[in-house]
């Protein structure tokens, strides 16, 4: 093996492809893998075949053991070696993506940075290479919730494609730096931005995959800069516009071509990711215009596409799009009154949060929301206020953390003696002055709130008012169950001050709104409001199958609810802190009051 100038190539190939043999075995043989790579440093080989054994060793050991030290040492070899050869970019930048990606995973963040700086600093000369590092240091900074730095990169990053002539990258940086300024409610940057991002999209001319991806990505944040606004009628030609981009690129077939420009070698999300991204945003849509059983329809397609997807992917993302997704499906379950499977929803949510500590660290303050809304539904009063307390510590997101406080007041108003702290918070989310966010759904729901208030204090012509200004505001954008929710209080307002003619027209159209969504507790109101008032007006007739409807939603309510407080998920509603438990205790039965439902 010694003689001969063809030798070392010889040994190197056959050890080489032993390894890769072992490594896509049935099922993989790691240690013999790992073993044909390290006999390669007997043959004391030349620096460009160590440093690149170095990195197939880092990479194998890091993807497939659990031997982080070893792995960690190879990748620090790799990356030393090859920044002393020329033109070795290859292996010498996928290096410092693999180590920095090591380092991230082992909370080592601060040894990650400098090493992503240094390689984006040497890596000027190489494309694909420059971009995909200031991608990647860009993502570090997000997670860390250094949004502004992250932002600077991503600029950094759009003008260094604009010099490369890589139109199609520049739109991804800026895309992606359109989406942190949203989340950001940087707004006055982000119109400007999307803008400029639109005409680069529809003015490129490449692979057409790529570009209707560029267009989902753009018409994702598009409608979701919408939906935050509370602008569910508004948001209606962009949705459809997204959905017949995602119904185009499902038509197309995956090109071998690759682009010319390096700079161009990337892709925003896989297909199948888009899909179920699209299904994501058109079920938040459906959910806050009051469409419950279209938000249904699109939550199986969804949850059905991601445990196919999850069964060959194990992408974080995947547990993100499922977790969302989850999230609005327990919010519509506990409108229709199915609270059972919106209870073990959220267990289900608990599970997925247990097995990522990320994943829970970002959707904690809104499980603990969700659990808040639970306990609204079946009566447990102090035990919401403990659940929505836990979640405002937990968020510093405007729009969640007015959501919560929504809720809070409207139990403080239910239990009727919290004055004090009802007022205090009443400040802070007040519709007609200094509201925090630019919700236009969040702002109505607190014109709502106080008119529940001042209709509980026998202040009716001001209930009149604030529900008045909410019936304005949910017409305009058509949010359903916030209509239905005020006309039904009017109804009940006007029936109170004897106006039973204007108490009918509130509620005949609160009872066909609800029924469309459909609301259950709203129908449960009208219907007793409906039975009392051909009461008062003498229709017997009428009043007896208003009361037969009551008296079916009631007992529907009633099941449900003693389904929901005999599973031992019910248990959750006393967990306000740390991880959610493993194991639930069975109930013994109901423990909490249907007076106020029935």
């Amino acid at each position: 093996m010694a003689a001969g100038s063809e030798a070392p190539d010889s040994w190197y190939l056959a050890l080489l492809g032993f390894a890769e043999h072992f490594r896509t075995s049935s099922p993989p043989k790691i240690r013999l893998c790992v073993h044909c790579l390290q006999a390669v440093f007997q043959f004391k080989p030349p620096q460009r075949v160590e440093a690149r054994t170095h990195l197939q060793l880092g990479s194998v050991l890091y993807h497939h053991t659990k031997n982080c030290e070893l792995a960690r040492t190879h990748l620090e070899k790799a990356w030393l070696i090859s920044q002393q050869i020329p033109q070795f970019e290859d292996v010498k930048f996928e290096a410092a993506s693999l180590l920095s990606e090591f380092y991230c995973q082992q909370n080592l963040v601060d040894s990650a940075k400098p090493l992503l700086r240094k390689a984006i600093q040497i890596s000027q000369q190489t494309p694909y290479w420059h971009c995909r590092l200031l991608f990647q240091l860009a993502q570090l900074h997000t997670l860390e919730k250094d949004l502004v730095s992250a932002c600077d990169l991503l600029g950094v990053g759009a003008e260094y494609a604009r010099v490369v002539g890589s139109e199609y990258t520049r739109a991804l940086f800026l895309l992606s730096k359109g989406m942190l300024l949203l989340m950001e409610r940087k707004l006055s940057e982000v119109h400007p931005l999307l803008t400029l991002c639109g005409t680069i999209v529809e003015n490129w001319q490449g692979n057409p995959i790529q570009k209707e991806s560029l267009r989902v990505f753009f018409l994702v944040l598009q409608v979701t800069h919408y939906l935050d606004a509370g602008q569910v009628k508004s948001v209606k030609p962009c949705l459809k516009q997204l959905q017949q981009c995602i119904q185009t690129i499902s038509t197309l077939h995956d090109d071998e071509i690759l682009p010319t420009n390096p700079a161009d070698l990337f892709h925003w999300l896989p297909k199948e990711h888009m899909c179920v991204l699209v299904y994501l945003v058109t079920v938040m849509h459906s959910m806050q215009a009051g469409y419950l059983e279209k938000a249904q329809k699109y939550t199986d397609k969804a949850l059905m596409q991601l445990e196919k997807l999850k069964m060959l992917d194990s992408s974080p993302i995947l547990s993100t799009f499922q977790v969302i997704l989850l999230e609005h499906i327990i919010m519509c379950r506990l409108v229709t009154g199915h609270k059972a499977t919106a209870l073990q929803e959220i267990s289900q949510v608990c599970q997925l949060c247990q097995q990522s500590p990320r994943l829970f660290a970002n959707h904690a303050a809104q499980l603990h929301t969700l659990l808040g809304l639970y306990c609204i539904s079946v009566n447990c009063m102090d035990n919401a206020e403990a659940q929505f307390t836990a979640a405002l510590q937990m968020t510093t997101h405007q729009e969640l953390w007015t959501f919560i406080v929504t809720n809070l007041a409207s139990v403080y108003i239910r239990e009727g003696n919290r004055q004090q702290e009802l007022y205090g918070l009443l400040e802070r989310i007040n519709p007609d002055h200094n509201f925090p966010v630019s919700s236009h759904c969040l702002r109505a729901a607190a014109f709502y709130i106080r008119g529940l208030l001042s209709f509980f204090q026998g202040r009716y012509n001001e209930a009149k008012r604030f529900l008045r200004e909410t019936l304005k505001m949910s017409n305009a954008e058509d949010l359903n169950r916030l209509t239905a929710c005020s006309l039904v209080l009017l109804g009940h307002i006007f029936f109170v001050l004897g106006n039973h003619r204007e108490s009918n027209n509130m509620v005949v159209p609160a009872m066909q709104l609800a029924s469309k969504i459909p609301d259950m507790s709203v129908q449960l109101w009208s219907s007793a409001l409906l039975k009392d008032l051909n009461k008062a007006c003498g229709n017997t007739m009428d009043a007896h199958e208003a009361a037969q409807m009551h008296q079916n939603f009631s007992q529907q309510l009633l099941q449900d609810h003693i389904a929901a407080c005999s599973l031992p998920e019910h248990n959750l509603i006393s967990w306000t802190d740390g991880l959610p438990p493993v194991q639930f205790q069975p109930q013994n039965g109901p423990t909490t009051s249907l007076a106020s439902l029935l």
